[in-house]
């Protein structure tokens, strides 16, 4: 993995986004023997085809980064980010999309609480963990925003709230990648 303390990689639907970050994931393992990589999955298993995507994710994930410990966190990103980054290991996040799923359009079991803050306030604290992340954090995101807009007001609210995170998240991260048919095209680079 190069030097860089953060990385946004942004795709279309099987881009080649989860590839990439887990090749500089294996990259920063095999740097170092006191290496060590998080993935901080952020999806929710809310019917059976989700289950069987996230075991298969899971098998092919322990295939390509071989002791790379999983974390499953659908809401509080931002806290897991900052229990699970140090100086040796660096975090993967997958992905942000679902992320801002599981706030805007919950599962029944998954409603946060009345109580909790509005994504955007999850937004700002996302933003400051990244920035303040003792080592280096990967985070892989749709991009989808390039299609027609959508018809439905709630769906196009969410293509806006999802280019919003997207626009504050690259601001943040030393170095942007979108990724097209498993290519890497650098939009960011320090």
């Amino acid at each position: 993995m190069n030097p860089v303390t953060s990385e946004l990689i942004l795709g279309g639907q099987k881009s080649g986004k989860s590839r990439r970050a887990e090749l500089l994931a294996f990259q920063w393992v095999q740097q170092s023997s006191n290496h060590r990589a998080v993935m901080i999955a952020t999806a929710h298993a809310w019917d059976d085809e989700m289950r069987h995507r996230i075991a298969r994710h899971q098998e092919e994930r322990a295939e390509r980064v071989p002791g790379m410990t999983t974390v499953e966190e659908p809401l509080a990103l931002a806290q897991a980010i900052g229990r699970h980054s140090t100086p040796q290991t660096v975090v993967v996040v997958d992905c942000l999309t679902l992320w801002l799923t599981n706030y805007l359009m919950p599962a029944p079991d998954l409603t946060p609480p009345a109580t909790a803050p509005s994504a955007q306030e999850h937004t700002a604290a996302l933003v400051a963990a990244i920035a303040q992340a003792a080592g280096p954090v990967v985070l892989v995101g749709n991009e989808i925003g390039l299609g027609v807009i959508p018809m439905g007001r709630e769906v196009r609210a969410f293509v806006d709230a999802l280019g919003r995170l997207n626009q504050q998240v690259a601001a943040v991260c030393e170095r942007v990648t979108l990724m097209a048919a498993g290519l890497p095209l650098t939009l960011k680079s320090p």
